[in-house]
């Protein structure tokens, strides 16, 4: 198992658990290098980078945006190395949670159509930030309030394209959130291309495309990636030039997927991302090489 983690949440985002705390259970399994990548937002970065110096842990800052492809795709692009503080991310970043009240609002109505009301309302209860309300705080409260038995039923039946509970919603374009990511100094990830509902040419076009706008990377071992899958994506970045990264995609336990802290190695064939990061890392001061 790897030690390095560079794909995770909190609670500044869609997260079950505080920055300080995620990280602490990253460091309880011997992670070497973390990055914490909530969605569309970086408040929680300075906790996570302070909690992990502290604890002996390299520290990348991360971000991971929300970005409409192709028309009708959502795809998510991790930014690795970014400076938090940089304008051209802070305002893109904010373009996009402007929009996510309103979404989640429409979603609470929906579901009221269908007989499940007041989801909304459950939802905002749960979200520690209310302007980054998700998918996932709905399936909390859908579960908790005995609706559904699980997170990952409650997107099967409700959350997805098609079912009563989703409504599509324009994020941010390629181009732009890779640009974003470039402003800041960062490096520009596709986060867990396995998960998306698309075949080899469309995941093919997708990587063109992310390549053309300057993007530098795939993330090749997920949490929601099979052994198969892994070995695809090896096989992608190599063809195309692109790093590689891996990520647990941790949001709470209990929620599936891999635990925080520790990953999958990469294939052989791949160029690790940290590689070329290693002048955005935070090195903690017990592994500073002298």
């Amino acid at each position: 198992m790897a030690s390095i983690d560079l794909h995770f949440h909190s609670t500044a985002s869609d997260g079950g658990l505080p920055p300080a705390e995620v990280i602490r259970r990253a460091a309880a399994r011997e992670a070497s290098l973390l990055a914490l990548t909530d969605h569309d937002c970086t408040a929680g970065l300075a906790e996570a980078r302070a909690t992990a110096l502290a604890a002996g842990v390299d520290f990348l800052d991360g971000v991971e945006v929300s970005v409409t492809w192709n028309a009708r795709h959502t795809v998510h692009i991790l930014g690795l190395g970014i400076d938090p503080d940089n304008a051209a991310l802070c305002a893109g970043l904010q373009s996009i949670r402007d929009g996510r009240v309103e979404r989640a609002r429409q979603m609470g109505e929906s579901l009221a159509k269908i007989g499940i009301p007041g989801v909304f309302d459950g939802a905002m209860r749960l979200a520690a930030n209310p302007e980054m309300i998700g998918r996932t705080h709905f399936a909390r409260y859908l579960v908790q309030s005995g609706e559904v038995k699980d997170v990952k039923s409650v997107f099967r039946k409700y959350l997805t394209t098609g079912k009563p509970g989703y409504v599509a919603h324009e994020w941010a374009t390629l181009e732009d959130a890779v640009g974003w990511i470039r402003a800041a100094g960062g490096m520009a990830v596709i986060a867990h291309p396995g998960r998306y509902d698309m075949g080899r040419t469309l995941i093919e076009r997708l990587v063109t495309d992310f390549k053309a706008a300057g993007g530098e990377a795939l993330e090749v071992v997920s949490g929601s990636h099979s052994l198969d899958d892994m070995l695809r994506f090896a096989l992608v970045a190599q063809k195309h030039g692109l790093y590689a990264s891996a990520g647990s995609d941790f949001h709470a336990p209990g929620e599936g997927g891999r635990d925080v802290g520790s990953t999958t190695d990469l294939p052989p064939i791949c160029q690790p991302i940290w590689q070329a990061l290693a002048p955005r890392i935070h090195r903690a001061a017990a592994n500073v090489e002298e």
